[in-house]
């Protein structure tokens, strides 16, 4: 007998075992990894024509498969259309758990929600979903959806709001989807304020949008009521003041100017120039708050893992020694490409580094962070003593104590400068996971240099120029990069959106570099590098 034959004979046996509620078990099972509905309805029917107790995974599984087949046919159905007998099944399905006291899940009411919101029913999928508060059950972001898109899709605005301003209170992140239905209720409503809210939501959750929320930005931009709102006149240092102290590339105060909307696809240049408007994009970073926050959750953090006394002494430290430009990571760069089982370590690379940035222009001198054993050790070396003396003068060197992780205070003081950090340290260690992931990854992306070194010379890897996130500039024009398969990030397109005309008050403050529209000039930017001025 084979092998095969064997199994099967097995499985077989086993199966004869079971109890009726085993076999019903099985071939439910069975139905939901074949997504057959209609298999798994008729052994609903036979478990209650036998009183087979269903229990709440044998719900959520009949109930799934009624909301994920809405729009696959349903055999042996004449008076009904496919969807509407799986509504009304599942609906049965529903009304007999509630008969039998079986208590819901969130998966239970997902699927329920998603059976009312194929009847166009967003109240009872809202309902469900506010129901779940009494069996102190947490909703997901799917679990809002069905109410949500339902109200969007029927342009009841006000209904679609209150959705999402009771996930705001669960503390449930939107994601693109949810925004971009927003969005468009709030275009095809006329909410102009609205608008602006879910734009700037875009900007803070969504870093490129895809293509067809970039159609529903370009209708809000191309229509009559989008030329018409905004002020023509405003406080352009206000503005500047208020975009810097977000971090750059927004401002968030509202719609800025007068007049009709100019929309375009276009590229920009890899030192940020757009080539329709010539206006530069900017190097986003996170806002002032929030780094004041993540220094005092890397302190706390540090506090915990750290002795305290050493870390507060490094932070009394900084407090008197202020206005570094670079943070550099000693440990790193000089066992970079050295032979550790040899106990290499190069302090010529790390010397490379420091005079490259001060090459650069800084004003003062890198910050080398280096564990205090190592320094010890370089100590003994001449020539190693005389660099370490220099920068000790200059007030460039800071040792960490024995038993110290030199990562808490690079990063630390890399932060609370508001400064690069010189390493190739991915940060992807059990500390930064503490640290909080997209928040972290944020601030990396524009803070992090990373070096190689080319037969001995130094070569830094400094962050873009400008960021692939939406932006807002302060002449009230907005750039949206959109998704796509691109071999390099010059070739990804982006939509400019801008007045067509220059507002005085921007013009009489000399800033119309930044509002370059007209197309010839433009034309002549990306061909020349050259910008008006």
């Amino acid at each position: 007998m084979g092998t095969t034959e064997q199994l099967n004979q097995n499985k077989r046996k086993k199966r004869k075992a079971f109890t009726p509620e085993g076999e019903f078990r099985y071939a439910l099972e069975t139905c939901s990894k074949n997504n057959n509905l209609s298999q798994a309805l008729s052994l609903y029917e036979n478990a209650l024509s036998h009183n087979i107790n269903l229990n709440i995974s044998h719900i959520n599984t009949l109930l799934y498969l009624c909301s994920n087949s809405l729009s696959s046919p349903l055999p042996n159905s004449d008076e009904l259309s496919p969807d509407q007998s799986a509504i009304e099944k599942g609906f049965q399905i529903y009304n007999h758990m509630l008969d039998h006291n079986v208590s819901p899940t969130e998966a239970t009411i997902t699927a329920v929600a998603r059976l009312a919101a194929a009847k166009e029913d967003g109240d009872f999928a809202f309902k469900l979903v506010k129901d779940l508060e009494k069996c102190k059950i947490l909703p997901r972001l799917r679990t809002y959806g069905p109410a949500l898109f339902t109200f969007c899709r029927k342009t009841e605005a006000d209904k679609a709001y209150s959705v999402e301003e009771d996930m705001l209170s669960k503390g449930i992140v939107l994601e693109e989807s949810e925004i971009s239905a927003l969005l468009k209720v709030s275009v095809e409503t006329n909410k102009e304020n609205k608008v602006y809210l879910y734009l700037q939501k875009l900007r803070s959750f969504v870093k490129c949008a895809s293509g067809s929320t970039g159609e529903i930005i370009e209708s809000w931009f191309k229509g009559k009521l989008a030329s018409e709102v905004g002020t023509p006149d405003w406080d352009v240092e206000k503005v500047k003041e208020v975009v810097l102290k977000n971090g750059g590339g927004w401002h968030g105060l509202g719609w800025l100017g007068k007049g009709a909307w100019e929309v375009c696809k276009c590229q920009i240049r890899p030192d940020g120039c757009c080539l329709s408007c010539c206006e530069d994009l900017v190097p986003v970073d996170i806002d002032h708050v929030e780094t004041e926050r993540f220094a005092e959750s890397i302190a706390s953090l540090a506090a915990k893992r750290e002795a305290k006394a050493n870390f507060s002494q490094f932070q009394k430290w900084l407090e008197s020694n202020p206005g570094y430009e670079a943070i550099v990571d000693g440990a790193n760069i000089g066992f970079y490409q050295q032979n550790f089982v040899g106990g290499g370590f190069s302090i010529s690379q790390i010397e490379s580094v420091v005079r490259e940035l001060c090459r650069r222009g800084e004003k003062k001198w890198p910050l080398v962070i280096l564990h205090n054993q190592r320094v010890e050790a370089l100590m003994k070396i001449p020539s190693s003593r005389e660099l370490l003396e220099e920068w000790r003068a200059q007030g460039a060197l800071y040792t960490t104590p024995k038993g110290s992780n030199d990562d808490w205070y690079w990063i630390y003081a890399a932060v609370k400068n508001k400064c690069s950090i010189v390493t190739n340290d991915e940060m992807r260690d059990h500390i930064f996971e503490l640290l909080g992931q997209d928040f972290f990854l944020r601030w990396k992306e524009r803070h992090q240099v990373h070096y190689t070194f080319v037969k001995g010379v130094v070569k830094l890897q400094m962050p873009p120029p400008y960021s692939t996130v939406i932006q807002e500039s302060a002449t009230g024009s907005w750039h949206f990069p959109l998704i796509g398969e691109y071999s390099e990030e010059a070739s990804r397109t982006w939509l400019c959106i801008n007045r067509r005309q220059i507002p005085s008050t921007c013009v009489a403050n000399d800033i119309d570099e930044m509002a370059c529209t007209d197309k010839k000039v433009a034309d002549s930017c990306s061909v020349s590098g050259k910008r008006k001025r």
